[in-house]
């Protein structure tokens, strides 16, 4: 394990505003769009701004991690980052230190995605040996084992009060899982090709899953019942999706080097941002703090942040070797984290110089 304090050098700049805004609690219906052309990547800023532009800086360097990292998660207070590879670990690490605090270790197959519960208790694993392992975070230990998976299971959300946990895998479906219990409560014939996320809306009475046929359904959690399917006319794989807070917009990342921004209401993409690469990976999308901007990894090893309103790349963070395939924010604490393949296996931790002390 090494950790590296770094001050690296990052680009960003700003655009404007535009008149009709999208946020996270606004109940707004957008005419699509068409995807805009890349927009040019910003010349380097030595001077941060007061006008809430993004200013990421590494604050950390961090590695411990033998193969390739997979996914990363904030714990909710923002205290602890998990980490989850190829080498079979879970690990934790304090986001004051950048010190390992807990490697995690049980699965006997690579693991692909972490999730903590939001009450803090738990933390939960998905593993290419078709479990999903429930760690308790007081006890620092497996408390239970999911089994029903038939292939891989690839990603795993828990619901807002945490008691129920979904999952994806490679053998097509989506899981409902009563996590007391350790059992199913519903398998869902979800999509034709591989699952490769699931996540919760705000409230736990929705859930959304996307896969490798492009598709991107939303189901209702109590009954299991498909409620309405998103789709684009040439239906690129869906790598990621997540719910704005107010449960109105889905954010998706899909392998045709875009991201966009689907109203769930309308069925409609409402927004599109392009300028990073992202053709090969399952790529991670996620809101910046605030809601004001969105994050993304790249396969040319760089992290790309957006503004929300107006698609204009505001910031690009450098200093990955490889493909960033994971990123992660906390919403208050103005953190970012991302995560490198196999030719970097690093983890940094971003923060945000305009950020208040």
């Amino acid at each position: 394990m090494s950790i590296t304090g770094v001050n690296d050098n990052q680009a960003s700049g700003s655009g404007e505003v535009e008149s009709h805004r999208i946020d996270a609690d606004d109940d707004v219906a957008m005419k699509p769009e068409r995807p805009a052309s890349p927009p040019p990547i910003p010349g380097p800023s030595k001077t941060s701004s007061s006008d809430g532009t993004p200013a990421y800086k590494t604050r950390f360097m961090l590695s411990g991690h033998s193969r390739s990292i997979s996914s990363i998660k904030f714990s909710a207070d923002g205290g602890m980052l998990a980490t989850a590879a190829a080498d079979k670990t879970v690990k934790l690490w304090s986001t004051e230190t950048g010190e390992i605090l807990k490697t995690l270790e049980g699965h006997t197959e690579g693991i692909s995605d972490v999730a903590w519960s939001p009450d803090g208790e738990y933390l939960a694993s998905a593993s290419d040996d078709k479990t999903i392992r429930i760690w308790s975070l007081e006890m620092m230990e497996t408390v239970v084992v999911l089994q029903g998976h038939t292939n891989f299971v690839f990603c795993i959300n828990f619901s807002p009060k945490s008691n129920l946990l979904v999952s994806g895998g490679f053998d097509e479906t989506v899981r409902i899982w009563d996590v007391a219990r350790g059992r199913t409560l519903k398998t869902l014939p979800a999509h034709s090709d591989p699952v490769t996320a699931v996540t919760f809306n705000h409230d736990g009475t929705l859930i959304a899953s996307c896969a490798m046929d492009g598709l991107i359904r939303i189901w209702d959690a109590e009954s299991g019942q498909c409620l309405k399917t998103l789709a684009d006319d040439d239906n690129p794989i869906c790598s990621h999706i997540k719910f704005t807070p107010n449960s109105r917009f889905i954010l998706a990342s899909t392998q045709d080097s875009t991201i966009r921004l689907w109203n769930t209401q309308t069925s409609r993409c409402v927004k599109t941002y392009t300028g990073h690469t992202n053709r090969t990976y399952c790529l991670f999308a996620d809101f910046a703090p605030g809601a004001k901007h969105i994050v993304s990894g790249s396969e040319d090893t760089r992290i790309y942040v957006w503004d929300l309103q107006t698609r204009k790349i505001v910031q690009v963070l450098e200093g990955h070797r490889d493909a960033v395939i994971a990123v992660a924010s906390h919403p208050t604490r103005r953190m970012l984290a991302s995560a490198s393949m196999e030719k970097d296996m690093t983890i940094r931790l971003w923060v945000d110089a305009n950020s208040p002390p």
